[in-house]
């Protein structure tokens, strides 16, 4: 590391202001902070002496993703093997399945953080380092056999439209990387549901074997079938989403996460709280076994992009609830439309992009309400003399 310290003070004053390459000051600036934690610090005033900051902080949580990005790809690989019985090996299917994948995830990257570097060279701003995280986000949430065209404009969409025209990271009002997921998901529907679109290959033609379908357990379920087991489901050795399938690898992600103190268990917990307690109160006045509201409250939360949500969207600081009491309000509602949407509203049958979306909007409220209650509490203990 200090052979690489040494570099950069050696070509940082080409960078710096009155250097030839100092209109580049902002790219460089964002290399050289990703490799060494900042050398600047307040100079008056109380502040608190850490070593995290942003960075490292989007640092942290990409960490979290990658047990669902590594199984992602090798779920994608087994699923193609099923459906066009392959019979790979596990290398193979891991081979296919990071073939399959990485496309996605460098076209996320290239197209995001392209428009993020030239959008702080414009203003002449530090690049922001939010983009780190919902570059990975992206492709985790799309269906594996998306056009990379398609998903390189939803990209465009979500930075521009949805975080840069709010002034860049720490000021958009919902979570980028599901606006990305909406864009795609309202502009190109075909490509965002029915059975082939959740198995690589099959949207080419390529033949399927008898017996297998490519349709999602909420497919499953919004058309009255059967359901694969509760243990393949929370494993993941499903079709779906790149990183949504397996909540088994959400879960560990989440736990570094609590460890690390970086995500609020507070909106974790009441997410899946209110998705439990919604789908427990649907099985009680389902209308018949085989309607949708009777399908086990349990299911709702390794079904779709529930637990991913739970843990990676909804936890979202800048997004999300800012006041404590705020945050279980705010999660359980997210649990609780997840839930009312898919079962009450057939055109969404994932329901947690729209209840988190939702939610986004009205976080400043649930917070605005939470700190009034807290004032008029408050003076009603004041004495007055």
């Amino acid at each position: 590391m200090k052979a690489i310290r040494k570099l950069v003070d050696n070509i940082k004053p080409t960078f710096s202001k009155g250097g030839k390459l100092s209109f580049l000051h902002s790219t460089f600036d964002a290399f050289e902070t990703f490799l060494f934690v900042p050398n600047t610090v307040t100079k008056k005033g109380s502040h608190i002496r850490d070593s995290i900051e942003l960075k490292r902080t989007m640092t942290m949580v990409i960490i979290a993703l990658l047990p669902a990005l590594l199984f992602g790809m090798w779920n994608v690989g087994y699923q193609h093997s099923l459906a066009t019985g392959a019979n790979m090996d596990f290398w193979q299917i891991v081979l296919y399945g990071f073939i399959k994948v990485i496309p996605m995830v460098i076209v996320s990257y290239v197209v995001g953080l392209g428009i993020e570097f030239i959008s702080a060279q414009i203003r002449g701003h530090e690049v922001n380092e939010g983009y780190l995280v919902t570059g990975m986000l992206v492709p985790l949430i799309m269906p594996v056999d998306l056009p990379l065209w398609m998903l390189a404009l939803s990209v465009v969409f979500a930075v521009i439209v949805g975080k840069e025209v709010f002034g860049g990271t720490g000021m958009n009002i919902w979570n980028p990387a599901l606006i990305a997921r909406a864009f795609a998901f309202f502009a190109y529907p075909s490509h965002m549901s029915g059975d082939k679109v959740w198995v690589a290959g099959l949207t080419k033609g390529e033949g399927i074997v008898d017996g297998f379908s490519g349709a999602t357990p909420l497919a499953n379920a919004q058309a009255g079938l059967d359901l694969p087991s509760f243990q393949d489901m929370f494993l993941g050795i499903i079709p779906g989403s790149v990183g949504e399938t397996s909540t088994l690898a959400i879960l560990l992600g989440a736990a570094l996460l609590l460890f690390t103190g970086i995500a609020s268990w507070r909106i974790m917990l009441s997410v899946f709280a209110g998705g439990l307690l919604t789908g427990l109160f649907l099985n009680l006045v389902a209308p018949s076994p085989e309607s949708y509201l009777a399908v086990p409250a349990w299911n709702h939360l390794v079904m779709g992009g529930f637990a991913f949500g739970a843990v990676f969207m909804a936890t979202d600081p800048v997004t999300g609830s800012q006041t404590e009491k705020g945050k279980w309000f705010y999660g359980f509602l997210i649990g609780f439309f997840a839930v009312i949407i898919r079962v009450f509203n057939p055109g969404y049958p994932e329901g947690m992009m729209l209840a988190i979306l939702l939610l986004n909007t009205f976080a400043p409220l649930i917070d605005h309400i939470v700190v009034q209650a807290s004032i008029k509490k408050r003076l009603r203990r004041a004495v007055i003399k």
